[in-house]
Order: structure tokens, then C-alpha cells, then sequence
């Protein structure tokens, strides 16, 4: 792997074939209508993580602790006596939103921050809400928000207690999920379907929690199936890790019998 220090600065190698100029994971969330259901959910998802963050760094007594999972523990009686099953099309993974959302949503080369089309169905969207990482019906998610700016993808994100690793830092695991999460976004840019193959995270400095985290990644080069993208994350002005991953553009048929495979061992 090629060096990385200083990538933020480099120009983007235009050596990217077909690229859309959208993302579908940033695109598809923007879509999604805020009907009441989906309000509920996500705010019931961030009750669920405001609940994983206070019990993480409580210092409560033992009869406070107990009354507290009294509660929880019916709450999850509710909600386990509830109906069940998928509640949405498609997948959750970032770099697997590749050429078929791309052109759903009238992607086309030079088109950022294209919304998606009126004639399109927001729904088939629903899935990047119960993203692990930006989805913001998933309490296990941080929320990570994904925006443009010019020819890259940007991330948001504020780690919590519940993401710590060394004392006060965030956990190394989820720095690198973090990049995976955003170097997927950033290699639907190109137009196709895309499986991380490998990823490699330099730690320059620890990163902190409870801090405002930006990350920046962007197109670095194609070859056939081969697609790489970098990044950066700052803490501030203090470049804190960077990473280059490689996609390989995935056979639309072989996805799609994974998708039906998987909604299969749904029902």
C-alpha cells in the first residue's frame, strides 16, 4: 500500500471510469419520507442508544441498577410480544448501493447531490435507516452523517462512551468500521456494486470520544473490477487516522441471489 500521509491534499486521480457523482447511501436516506412510523422508530432507536450511554459511565447503586432492568427487561417483553419480520427491501451495507439504486435515482456523471427522482419509490430506501453505522433506526449505530463536498463523501460523527478502548479514546474497531462505512459510500460514487476486499487503517493519534469527528474520503483509482478509495479522519485540525480500502465490483446476479437467500431466512 502506498503511502498515505498527507492524502487529504492529493487530487483526485481521474482515472475512475462511469462514475455517477452521487452517492446511493447518501441519496437513499435523503429520500426517505418521515411518515409517523419511521418518527417512532427512530425515536425509539435513540432512546435505546441514549439508555446504552448512560449505562456504560453510570455510577448508580445496585437498587437503581435493578429497578432500571426491571424496566428494561419488560420494555423488551413489549417489544419481543410484538410482530415480527423484515421491515424493509435491500440491504444495509454502504459499498453494496452500487449501479441499479444509482440509476433509480437519475444519477448521472457530474450530478452530486442529486435527490432521488419524484417517479421513484423512497421505501426501496428504507434499508439504509437500519445501516449499523448511519442508520438512524439502529440504536447500535452512532449515527454516522454522510454529506458531499465537491468530488468526496464526508463524515460526521460523534463517538460515545459505549465506543470506548483505551481510556477516553475510541475504540480502534470502530475507527476502522467507521472507514468502512465511509469508503463504501464513497466507491458507489463509481456507479457499481462494490464488497470491501481490504481495508487498512494507519492510527496516527488516538482518537477521542465524545468529540466531533470529520472524515473525508474519495475515488482514488479503477482497474476492471478493482475499485480503491481513500480517507482521512480528523479530530479538529489534528489528523487522527487515514485509510485506503479496496472494492471489487460485485456480479449483480450473484447479489441478487444473496438478497434472496437472506430475505428467505427472514420469514
Amino acid at each position: 500500500m502506498a503511502d498515505t500521509t498527507g492524502a487529504a491534499d492529493q487530487p483526485t486521480p481521474a482515472t475512475i471510469e462511469n462514475e455517477s457523482g452521487v452517492s446511493p447511501r447518501i441519496e437513499g436516506l435523503r429520500s426517505l419520507e418521515l411518515t409517523p412510523r419511521r418518527v417512532e422508530v427512530r425515536r425509539l432507536a435513540a432512546a435505546m442508544r441514549d439508555v446504552i450511554e448512560h449505562l456504560v459511565s453510570t455510577t448508580a447503586t445496585t437498587d437503581e441498577l435493578g429497578a432500571a432492568a426491571d424496566d428494561l427487561e419488560a420494555l423488551a417483553a413489549t417489544l419481543r410480544a410484538l410482530p415480527r419480520g423484515q421491515t424493509y427491501e435491500g440491504f444495509a451495507e454502504a459499498a453494496n448501493a452500487g449501479e441499479a439504486i444509482s440509476h433509480r435515482a437519475g444519477a448521472t456523471a457530474g450530478s452530486a447531490g442529486r435527490a432521488v427522482t419524484a417517479d421513484d419509490d423512497p421505501e426501496r430506501y428504507a434499508f439504509f435507516d437500519h445501516s449499523p453505522f448511519i442508520g438512524l433506526a439502529n440504536p447500535l449505530s452512532p449515527p454516522m452523517a454522510l454529506d458531499y463536498s465537491a468530488d468526496r463523501v464526508v463524515g460526521r460523527v460523534t463517538f460515545g462512551s459505549a465506543y470506548e478502548g483505551p481510556p477516553g479514546c475510541v475504540h480502534g474497531g470502530y475507527v476502522a468500521a467507521a472507514f468502512d462505512e465511509l469508503l463504501g459510500a464513497t466507491q458507489s460514487l463509481s456507479g457499481t456494486q462494490g464488497m470491501t476486499a481490504h481495508l487498512e487503517v494507519d492510527y496516527r493519534r488516538p482518537t477521542p470520544l465524545n468529540t466531533p469527528l470529520v472524515l473525508e474520503a474519495w475515488l482514488d483509482r479503477r482497474e476492471g473490477r478493482k475499485i480503491w478509495a481513500r480517507g482521512t479522519l480528523h479530530a479538529g485540525d489534528e489528523l487522527r487516522a487515514e485509510a485506503e480500502a479496496l472494492f471489487i465490483a460485485f456480479d449483480p446476479e450473484k447479489f441478487r441471489a444473496l438478497l434472496a437467500a437472506r430475505n428467505l431466512q427472514a420469514d
